[in-house]
């Protein structure tokens, strides 16, 4: 790249799910990622930290709008309402501007936590969480019918629970995806009409979830450094900074925790009981068999809870016996359970409907109940399995915010369930780290320089720096100033703010996701 920097006006974010650094790094010194190779060289490189929890819903609003969770409001797919039912979140309950609504116009396409579809200043395509192609999934309208036109077979998500058993029809089925990815990617290049571009391909998260093997790995991350060398090309002509980067990192598991189940054992969860679950359960009349009756008839359950009214199937949730983390929960005689990725809410009466924990016994009961969590070991080595962060620490800025966040080592995943047992075998290969990617390379970047300690918060202040845009005067995250060029303009100049703005809406399409919550149960995501 040229010595002479200029002052960019353009940002393109290529954003890569799940992509933990440790593997691009190793790979890079082995000569086998040759684009990856040219952004450390030319540019920024170093590992990028993710939210607490390193989830997908959490960690991508955070790197759009350079705030945590709570500030942008999105802890989960699902949030918990005050009755114990799931609540889908959207991009209305994003509660801060992300960069699209920043800097225009803008190109965005398949980052997740977007659907419905934002009537911005450019072109949008949303991305996980998208229920299906309908009227929410493009922007402008028309946007629609070009995709579905040029790339017929482009699909919003990856069935990958499906390919359990045939990892050889999954990698087929992966290419084919990715390839509807790039042909979308190829469509919306095909213009100049944008200062933030912004893409995202999930692939990756989809493949390891399912075959962490490093000869598979190195062959799909083969196919993304093709992808890169496009868009380093495509970047660089127009003289954009390119930021790279993924929301967490990735890496192997050997089983589930079943937390509410362990919450169970010590005392502070219980199950529904009561005379008539038990004549069902004493009958063989359960969740799990109705499922392996519905699949013998030849009878899909997602469309069987599209065609049914939500009232109908939460009812008949509630009554048949199961395992269910809400559902089969006895709140009325419960102190505290799991949702989500590992948050832990105490059962306090002023926010839940059958709360069983009065006010001024929370502080004493979430002590114990991180105590109690803290204290689990691994039956197998005796280790504590367990790490527990106060959300108040955590999240100071929201006071609805979970009350604790647990996570494991990395040798388990947090599963919320209730289980015959605490500890259960996976049948995922690998499950999210916290450590992610950041990679820049443009006329502000300094080649060979690394970011100090980055985090998902810090890519929108950064990016929005680079290209002589103010930052948003709440933003957690900091302008990473040790990756610009001395002498670009983006080094020079002081970093300025923006007032603070809300964002998000009201929103009303939770009933539409059906198919989406199958899926985040194929992928772990949910019980």
């Amino acid at each position: 790249m040229s010595t002479e920097h200029s002052d960019a006006d353009r940002a393109f974010v290529l954003g890569l799910d799940g992509v933990p650094w440790n593997l691009v790094d190793r790979w890079v010194d082995a000569g086998e990622l040759p684009n990856f190779r040219r952004l450390v060289e030319d540019g920024a490189a170093g590992p990028l930290e993710s939210t607490m929890p390193p989830t997908t819903a959490l960690a991508w609003p955070t790197i759009a709008t350079g705030t945590w969770a709570d500030k942008h409001g999105v802890y989960s797919f699902r949030g918990v309402e005050s009755d114990y039912t799931h609540a889908m979140n959207t991009s209305d309950d994003v509660a801060r501007p992300e960069l699209w609504d920043l800097v225009s116009p803008a190109v965005v396409a398949n980052v997740p936590m977007t659907y419905p579809a934002d009537e911005i200043d450019g072109k949008l395509v949303t991305g996980m969480m998208t229920p299906e192609q309908n009227d929410g999934f493009a922007h402008p309208p028309e946007l629609r019918e070009e995709i579905a036109a040029g790339i017929p077979d482009y699909r919003i998500g990856l069935p990958w629970e499906e390919f359990r058993d045939d990892p050889d029809g999954f990698r087929d089925e992966l290419d084919a995806f990715l390839d509807a990815r790039k042909r979308l990617l190829r469509t919306l290049m095909d213009t100049d009409d944008w200062r933030l571009f912004f893409f995202v391909f999930t692939a990756p998260d989809r493949l390891q979830h399912l075959r962490w093997d490093e000869d598979v790995l190195l062959d799909h991350y083969r196919d993304l450094d093709a992808i890169l060398g496009e868009v380093l090309d495509y970047a660089a002509e127009r003289e954009a900074n390119l930021f790279v980067v993924s929301d967490h990192g990735f890496g192997p598991i050997e089983g589930f925790v079943h937390t509410n189940t362990y919450l169970e054992r010590e005392g502070y969860l219980a199950r529904k009981g009561g005379s008539g679950r038990g004549l069902l359960e004493s009958v063989g009349l359960t969740k799990d068999r109705i499922r392996s009756a519905l699949d013998a008839a030849g009878l899909d359950e997602r469309e069987l809870h599209d065609r049914l009214p939500d009232r109908l199937v939460e009812s008949v949730a509630a009554q048949v016996p199961g395992s269910h983390e809400l559902f089969d929960v006895d709140f009325s005689e419960t102190a505290a359970f799991t949702h989500g990725a590992g948050h832990v809410y105490v059962n306090d009466v002023e926010r839940f409907d059958q709360g069983a924990v009065a006010p001024e016994a929370v502080p004493r009961v979430k002590a114990e109940i991180r105590e109690t969590l803290e204290a689990l070991t691994d039956p197998e080595t005796g280790e504590q399995v367990l790490n527990v962060y106060d959300g108040d620490d955590l999240f100071d800025d929201d006071e609805d915010s979970p009350d604790l966040v647990v996570r494991t080592g990395g040798t388990h995943l947090v599963a919320n369930g209730l289980s015959d047992s605490v500890f259960a075998e996976s049948d995922m290969d690998a499950a999210h780290r916290p450590e992610g990617v950041f990679f820049a390379r443009g006329p502000s970047i300094g080649a060979g320089t690394a970011p100090d300690d980055a985090t998902v918060a810090d890519v929108a202040p950064t990016l929005l720096h680079s290209i002589g845009e103010p930052v948003p005067a709440d933003a957690d995250g900091r302008v990473l100033s040790e990756v610009f060029a001395s002498g670009s303009a983006a080094a020079d100049r002081p970093v300025s703010e923006r007032a603070y703005a809300e964002s998000g809406d009201e929103g009303g399409v939770d009933d539409e996701f059906g198919d989406v919550e199958a899926r985040l149960q194929g992928l772990g995501y949910m019980e």
